[in-house]
């Protein structure tokens, strides 16, 4: 894993961000309800049939939150587990930055490595995942030059670098489209008909048709986003959730269409001196056509950076990067459009 001082070299490119739009006044007001776990930064949170909680910290730990009972570590990745989903057969998919595509059965706590490489080339950012019904599997890649621990690395290059693939039954895996910034979550639309990918930089979620050789070209669903989508996941009533994680960035925006050795000189810098995201707790609801349904935006000391969402039994569940906690809302209580 990487380490302090082994920091990788930058290149940097030229690049203008989209601009900004603001979002409709926040609609989703109510107490967070703070979950601790033995573990900093759970990026991701997926729910079981049972009701269970999963989710993976930084030190490489797959945590489950059983409904009534506290927070257990289950197995170690040895990595660092991103985004996770749980499969038709009640196995849990991991994307690790470091060991790529993963399994873990529950019962056993064995974790088997599914997708190590793609072409030859070993993963290096495997970010989120999601399984059809088939049992095919679609993850993301959000670039393939930088590990976890020097993301900013790659958000300072600007380089578009990400890219989405497809596992099917068979063990097969194809490249379905690269050239990404940033890209982040994917989730299926409710009807499996198409692909739902989050680009974080490109502060945009696009939606793929599925077609029978892969996916057709790609339609925006909602862009000029004011903040940096992450992870996503498909709601019960088909709309989409979306986990913001920061506001904008000014100072690497401002940097960013600028000559490349500005940023290079900042990378000299002690990585902790890049320029940080700012805590919040902020996340949406988007439906089919693109429109914001609702949003939720706030601060809480205990829990910031939301990176992960998902909604099961009337509770917006929520994992970050900046708390050693997750996070829920009661969902019943608010005035959902």
């Amino acid at each position: 894993m990487a380490t302090p001082g082994t920091k990788p070299p930058v290149d940097p490119v030229r690049w203008r961000p989209p601009p900004s739009v603001a979002l409709p006044p926040p609609d989703l007001a109510g107490p967070l309800r703070i979950v601790d776990i033995p573990g900093h930064a759970p990026e991701d949170v997926v729910a079981d049939a049972d009701g269970t909680i999963w989710t993976g910290t930084d030190d490489g730990a797959i945590i489950r939150i059983r409904p009534g009972a506290a927070a257990e570590v289950v197995a170690n990745t040895g990595g660092r587990p991103l985004g996770l989903a749980v499969s038709r057969d009640g196995r849990l998919l991991i994307c690790d930055s470091h060991r790529g595509l993963l399994r873990l059965d529950p019962a056993t706590r064995a974790i088997e490595t599914l997708v190590r490489e793609v072409g030859g080339k070993p993963l290096t950012f495997c970010s989120n995942v999601v399984e059809s019904s088939d049992g095919t599997i679609f993850f993301t890649e959000s670039t393939s030059r930088f590990h976890y621990e020097y993301y900013k690395g790659s958000v300072l290059e600007a380089r578009p670098s990400g890219s989405l693939f497809r596992r099917d039954v068979d063990g097969t895996v194809t490249t379905l489209a690269t050239g990404l910034r940033f890209a982040n979550g994917v989730a299926l639309t409710a009807d499996e008909s198409a692909l739902v990918v989050a680009e974080t930089t490109g502060c945009r979620l696009s939606k793929y048709p599925l077609t029978g050789s892969g996916v057709g070209e790609p339609v925006t669903l909602i862009e000029h986003l004011p903040g940096y989508p992450d992870n996503i996941s498909l709601a019960p009533d088909g709309r989409i959730w979306v986990a913001l994680v920061s506001e904008r960035n000014a100072v690497g925006e401002w940097l960013a269409p600028r000559a490349p050795m500005l940023r290079r000189l900042l990378w000299k810098l002690p990585y902790r001196w890049m320029p940080n995201p700012k805590p919040v707790v902020w996340a949406i609801a988007v439906d089919s056509d693109g429109r914001v349904r609702a949003q939720l935006k706030t601060e809480d000391p205990r829990f910031a950076l939301a990176t992960g969402l998902v909604e099961h039994d009337g509770t917006l569940w929520l994992g970050c990067i900046g708390s050693a906690a997750v996070a829920c809302l009661d969902l019943q209580q608010l005035p959902l459009q």
